[in-house]
């Protein structure tokens, strides 16, 4: 029997280099010898960050809590009563109020209504044409380049063209500075938060715009169940069976009702649980947070610097 001899490999030992390594002496030493390099560039972005903080105008944020309007026994219980008869007659008598409430809440991001509501409440120049807010004589500061109060007219720019803003740049420019909606998923609230420069401006306009989506809302379901009276009455006088006689006078009760309730509900889809106060406080800009990370980016920029130079010697 042959012995067979067992070869044992062994590892090839890595060669040592020291260099790779991470010297924290070298590094700290680095640190040391680029610090005037450090302190100097976060100073200047510190400096800087302060004076861009202070440059930014005080945002006041006005807030309302609202809840779903609904009325029991109201229109969406009619709805639901007479469903049935108003298929037959060929109408529709709307959806329920969680479906009232979703279109009300598009209806208010909404372009038209939006723009209808700027024009409604003379907005156009608060929104585009004001540069800030004088407390002492609570007015608006007027950006002169664009608007004269004196003749209350925009100027017009060196091609003789108005500066005067369209429905698109004030919806626009309302929405992305003013505006914001959200929305509680587990209780059905909604915030509708405004914010601008002067605080009693955003709480007026906080309130305005729960009065006029409701307005919007009402006036939209009165004048289709008045649609629907109207045709009923002509499908009513054009037969003469007593069961569809006794359905149309049925269906026009309805409507009818419909339009009693709407007109006497004063919160007639957004009912309002906490109103908008003038704030006390500015929500924004965050002075120190601007204030800090333009410290903490100018001094890790500092250090990143010193470290590209050191580096860029040793090679």
């Amino acid at each position: 029997m042959s012995k067979q001899e067992t070869l044992i490999e062994t590892p090839i030992a890595q060669p040592y280099h020291p260099d790779e390594e991470i010297d924290l002496r070298e590094l700290f030493a680095t640190i040391w010898d680029g610090k005037w390099l450090i302190i100097a560039m976060t100073l200047v972005f510190a400096v800087a960050g302060f004076f861009y903080s202070i440059s930014k105008p005080n945002i006041y944020q006005a807030s309302v809590l609202l809840a779903p309007a609904n009325e029991e026994g109201g229109l969406t219980g009619i709805s639901g009563q007479l469903g049935g008869l108003a298929s037959l007659a060929g109408i529709s008598l709307g959806g329920g109020d969680s479906n009232q409430t979703l279109i009300a809440k598009e209806v208010l991001q909404s372009r038209a209504f939006l723009a209808s509501f700027i024009k409604r409440r003379n907005l156009e120049v608060p929104i585009m044409a004001t540069t800030g807010w004088n407390k002492s004589t609570e007015s608006w500061i007027y950006n002169r380049e664009l608007y004269n109060p004196e003749t209350d007219r925009w100027l017009k720019d060196d091609d003789g063209k108005s500066l005067k803003p369209t429905d698109w740049d004030l919806v626009k420019a309302f929405k992305e500075n003013h505006l914001s909606l959200s929305e509680n998923k587990n209780n059905g609230m909604i915030t509708l938060n405004v914010k601008s420069e002067a605080p009693p401006a955003a709480q007026q306009w906080a309130e305005w715009l729960v009065a006029d989506i409701n307005e919007h809302m009402r006036r939209e379901d009165v004048a289709e169940a008045e649609a629907r009276i109207n045709y009923l009455g002509d499908k009513l006088n054009d037969t003469n069976i007593a069961g569809m006689q006794q359905v149309f006078y049925q269906l026009i009760e309805s409507e009818t009702r419909t339009v009693m309730l709407a007109n006497a509900q004063r919160e007639y889809v957004f009912e309002t649980i906490d109103p908008a106060v003038v704030p006390q406080e500015k929500s924004e800009p965050k002075r120190s947070l601007i204030f800090g990370l333009a410290f903490m980016l100018g001094g890790m920029l500092g250090v990143f610097v010193v470290f590209v130079r050191a580096f860029l010697k040793k090679t």
